[in-house]
């Protein structure tokens, strides 16, 4: 079952649902609009072959930093995400959407599931447009569908992504 507005509202006020920071126009008629924080880390064009049993350095692979404006340069893969801290439920599950305004001009997320349980910011890779986007920090980029599970899922989310906060390489990189 999707969650609506009314049953967001519910939750938080229960305290098992947390959104922070929670603007006015965060819960939406059946989600959450999640703006876009400021960190980037971009996908470097290389030749080098990155070994996921014995990798090298990330910096072999990613460009990161922190800007207030971010191009997503044409057909370009970057990992962003957001501003708010989310806690789910153990109950409650979520699928992440692009707001339609930016699909609307070519940009692109891959399919997305938020884990039961999850608590942090999230992560999320952005695909590029056949032209270059400049998107900002702040907006409302994300839409988050919250889905209620038939059942309290028994092993709710605890794996090393729990907790992060600006974007999270892939866990191979941490020793």
């Amino acid at each position: 079952m999707i969650l609506s507005d009314r049953d967001i509202n519910a939750l938080i006020k229960l305290g098992d649902l947390a959104v922070k920071p929670l603007r006015e126009d965060t819960i939406r008629e059946n989600g959450l609009d999640l703006r876009l924080g400021k960190g980037y880390c971009r996908f470097k064009d290389t030749d080098k072959i990155l070994d996921i049993r014995s990798p090298e350095s990330s910096d072999n692979f990613y460009e990161c930093g922190e800007s207030d404006e971010i191009i997503v340069r044409p057909y370009e893969h970057i990992l962003l995400h957001t501003e708010e801290y989310i806690r789910l439920p153990s109950y409650v599950a979520g699928l992440v959407n692009l707001r339609s305004t930016f699909a609307r001009l070519g940009l692109y997320i891959p399919a997305t599931v938020v884990d039961a349980g999850f608590e942090g910011q999230l992560t999320i890779e952005v695909i590029g447009s056949s032209f270059p986007v400049k998107i900002y920090a702040g907006e409302r980029f994300l839409h988050l569908i919250l889905v209620k599970l038939s059942s309290p899922a028994r092993n709710p989310y605890k794996g090393e992504y729990k907790g992060q906060k600006g974007v999270r390489l892939p866990k191979i990189f941490r020793s």
